[in-house]
């Protein structure tokens, strides 16, 4: 019996090959690769998701083809320059422009803003069709006739009192997918989400200046 050496069984440093240059290479190689990746993922991903994490926000919902042509068949016969406040993708803005109307978009998200502008181009309304990054609290709307909005619950009423002080009594407003809390529509179409709620400034200023003023029940366009 051997007493020195070593015990069977037990790992040879020599019998381990030691890691090349080149593997190495490949390694940090693909480390970098898949940092590199996640940074991109992470910078393409926060403009879109961070709205959502406001207390007061306009999260990015694509508008639908029914709502689209619900807010265009309400701007039918209508004059001036239209603006959607949040104008996302700009789908709305290009339909609207495509109407003949000129349209401007506000839209916080800069990836948004550009998007839109590319679609404006695509669709050949790159003239009539224009995008802002902007925060819309931050922008007077009283040069704009028709205003068009995708809302929240929890903005509606403060936007109320904004547009109330800036619009032109000639003024219409359109909201999406959310009424305004203290307004009675002047038309309603559309069903479920899918619906949108009409009014004139000059109706909803006659309201606010005394209840003796009369105001008629909404119209249901169909």
């Amino acid at each position: 019996m051997e007493l020195g050496g070593t015990p069977q069984g037990a790992p040879q440093g020599e019998d381990c090959p030691p890691v090349s240059l080149k593997e190495r290479r490949w390694g940090l190689l693909l480390t970098g690769l898949v940092g590199g990746t996640l940074a991109a993922v992470y910078a393409v991903a926060v403009p879109f998701l961070a709205p959502a994490l406001r207390s007061v926000c306009l999260p990015f919902v694509p508008a639908t083809p029914r709502q689209v042509d619900n807010v265009v068949r309400m701007l039918r016969g209508r004059r001036g320059t239209l603006v959607d406040i949040g104008s996302g993708d700009g789908r709305l803005v290009v339909a609207a422009a495509k109407a003949g109307l000129p349209a401007v978009g506000y839209e916080l998200n800069p990836w948004l803003v550009w998007f839109s502008r590319y679609r404006a181009w695509r669709e050949g309304v790159r003239t009539s069709a224009t995008f802002h990054i902007s925060d819309l609290w931050k922008v007077s709307f009283s040069q704009f006739s028709n205003v068009v909005i995708f809302g929240v619950p929890q903005m509606m009423l403060q936007l109320e009192k904004k547009l109330e002080l800036e619009l032109q009594d000639n003024a219409r407003v359109i909201a999406c997918r959310f009424p305004f809390p203290s307004w009675t529509p002047d038309h309603v179409t559309g069903e479920g989400t899918d619906t949108v709620w009409v009014y004139d400034a000059s109706t909803f200023r006659g309201r606010a200046r005394g209840p003796g003023t009369l105001v008629p029940p909404p119209k249901r366009v169909s």
